[in-house]
């Protein structure tokens, strides 16, 4: 017998089963109860649907429900072991209701808050959707432990923080600079009313410009000629989303209401740009790369245009491809390492690695450093000559106006400057 505590995840996503094999479409469902049985003894209660589903949950101990009454009397059928710890994964009408029961029953419960539902519950019910969701909401957080990805989801003062993040080395890696000849829009993600998705699908349809739309998800309800759509199915392997993000040069996220959303990270980590709509503003928070728009063709073609033929990106671009194409022949070790970092900085991988994140400056400044500490302290050991040397000056020089440009924080002006050399 383990001798873990048993923790009991409810939620209120749809699973299939086939061949005593358990799938979900949202990859938190599978993550988080896949995690959490390292520490834990783990069930999860959820819904059950007839529609095959993409991610896998290897998991033992799972109970689907067709009904209500059958899902809030698998909740009833755990309270055997007393000490058993429950998380319900977001505020909905069935979470809500397995709250009451657990409140009732006085069992320890924590919440995790995703999204928030204020705006999801208006996008689906209209202005009546707002005020049902806040009573479940007030009841749910004043009452319980909160789990949140964002500080707005909770009014609480003691709570805990998460970042939720699927990125590894993977899509980090082998990163390509897109093709800018005309727009070629992405969106990742369900298709349902609260995700913006038929919104932006009418601003879409009333532009006229020449645009492509590629929709990664399953379009149950959704008949493919009815719009001007690229539909490419539900996609689970990340080397299968990494190279659709590598086809497309913007990602649209048009939802009404996020927290932390994935699919933000993975599109800035392939160096692509991503579009949003005014009710999300708040996830940009340290983000680079994130524009947004208004919820209207104009002011989503105007942003398009912006990221597509943004001149002062060009600018930038220029200065690292005449460092890329020119001939380094200057210290054999050292000019490898300037090639590796700048080989893959083409014009247009360089517009758009300045608006996703931190990563090219971060990489040409450590050239810089390295730069400084040869002509500072090995230069003379390894027999380099002055016009050896000024040819490394004329490269961090170089970077230096190009990171200035990007407004890169750090003192450029302090680096490397403890001993001089004496050539």
């Amino acid at each position: 017998m383990s001798n873990k505590k048993k923790l009991v995840i409810i939620s209120n996503e749809k699973i299939s089963v086939e061949d005593s094999k358990f799938s979900c479409d949202n990859i938190d469902i599978k993550s988080i109860p896949e995690g959490l049985q390292e520490e834990f003894d783990v069930s999860l209660i959820a819904r059950k649907t007839k529609i095959k589903r993409s991610y896998k949950i290897d998991l033992i101990n799972i109970f689907l429900s067709n009904n209500v009454f059958s899902y809030l009397n698998s909740v009833f059928k755990t309270f055997n072991n007393k000490n058993t710890n429950y998380l319900l994964i977001s505020i909905t009408p069935y979470t809500f209701l397995s709250f009451i029961i657990l409140f009732l029953f006085k069992k320890k419960r924590y919440v995790y808050l995703r999204s928030s539902g204020h705006e999801e519950y208006k996008a689906i019910l209209g202005f009546l959707g707002p005020f049902i969701f806040n009573i479940m909401y007030t009841l749910i957080n004043y009452k319980s432990n909160i789990i949140s990805c964002q500080k707005r989801l909770t009014n609480k003062k003691k709570y805990d923080l998460v970042f939720p993040s699927e990125i590894n080395d993977n899509w980090l890696s082998n990163r390509k600079s897109p093709t800018l000849t005309k727009p070629k829009l992405l969106y990742v993600g369900r298709i349902k009313v609260e995700k913006g998705f038929y919104s932006f699908l009418k601003i879409f349809n009333e532009i006229k410009n020449d645009i492509e739309l590629s929709v990664v998800g399953n379009k149950e309800n959704l008949e493919q000629h009815d719009y001007k759509i690229n539909f490419l199915g539900f996609k689970n392997k990340a080397n299968d989303l990494i190279n659709i993000y590598d086809d497309h040069n913007i990602v649209i996220l048009p939802s009404y209401t996020e927290a932390h959303p994935k699919v933000v990270d993975e599109s800035l980590a392939r160096l692509r740009p991503v579009i949003i709509f005014e009710e999300i503003s708040h996830i940009i928070q340290y983000r680079q790369g994130v524009f947004i728009s208004k919820r209207n063709s104009k002011s989503l073609m105007e942003t398009i245009k912006f990221i597509m033929n943004n001149l002062e990106f060009k600018k930038i671009s220029a200065v690292i491809d005449d460092i890329k194409d020119e001939s380094i022949t200057t210290l054999d070790g050292l000019a490898d390492n300037i090639k590796e970092t700048v080989k893959g900085f083409t014009r247009n991988q360089v517009i758009l690695t300045h608006m996703s994140n931190k990563l090219l400056c971060d990489d040409l400044y450590n050239v810089t450093q390295q730069i400084d500490h040869i002509i500072n302290y090995d230069a003379e050991n390894i027999g380099c000559d002055r016009y050896q040397i000024n040819r490394l000056k004329s490269y961090k020089n170089r970077i230096n106006n190009a990171l200035i440009t990007m407004k890169y924080t750090r003192n450029l002006s302090k680096c490397g400057r403890k001993k001089k050399s004496k050539i």
